[in-house]
């Protein structure tokens, strides 16, 4: 598989197969993804694999959970403005009429969102972190890190969803993990085989055109 195709078929799986996904195989690629691009080659990034009894024992803590938790950001500004706040309303309605899930049933639609607290099925998943001493500078590196990740499991027949909804329980996670006082849970990242069945795995979400962000000078 050559870049151009990697970058064109991945997208962001919501619901996966019951198939294992080998540490061997996520060892591989995480090693791979270190070589993206890093300002002053500091790697910023830290991360915390759960997979096989490591997975079942952590989405079992997540149950038992019982205290408040803290955010570790925000995750989208407060006053989201055009073009922005569009894009966003629009993939959410695309992604609840894909699933029948009408706009007054706000049950199924919580329902659905809840899911990313149990990696959508997916057997296999990751924690980053970043040290709270970083900046927006560093932050960029874990997205380029992440997108690395993410090229490199669709080469080796995977797929992923990078998950920042998992940074509103930087308590829980923290915890179970046992990081550093001083770690600020950037995202969790589900990992696994995408179940071709889901139609919600069918969802593709919009580009605006080139013209409207790009200026050539």
């Amino acid at each position: 598989m050559n870049v151009t195709d990697a970058v064109l078929s991945r997208s962001s799986i919501r619901a996966f197969l019951d198939l294992p996904v080998p540490n061997d195989l996520i060892k591989e690629l995480l090693s791979k993804s270190s070589r993206a691009a890093s300002g002053g080659n500091l790697q910023p990034w830290k991360i915390f694999v759960l997979n096989n009894e490591s997975m079942t024992h952590f989405l079992l803590s997540q149950k038992e959970w019982v205290h408040p938790e803290t955010p570790a950001y925000d995750i989208y500004p407060s006053k989201l403005k055009e073009p922005y706040r569009t894009s966003r309303f629009e993939l959410g309605e695309e992604m609840y009429k894909l699933l029948g899930i009408g706009r007054e049933d706000k049950d199924s639609r919580l329902e659905q969102v809840m899911k990313n607290f149990e990696f959508f099925g997916a057997p296999c998943a990751f924690f980053c972190f970043v040290d709270r001493q970083m900046g927006p500078p560093q932050w960029s590196d874990l997205g380029m890190f992440l997108q690395t990740f993410m090229l490199l499991a669709k080469e080796a027949g995977l797929d992923t969803c990078a998950q920042e909804a998992w940074s509103i329980k930087q308590d829980s996670v923290s915890q179970f993990v046992n990081a550093d006082d001083d770690d600020l849970l950037f995202c969790g990242m589900s990992i696994g085989y995408r179940d071709p069945k889901a139609i919600i795995n069918s969802l593709v979400s919009d580009r605006r055109p080139i013209e409207t962000w790009a200026k050539f000078i």
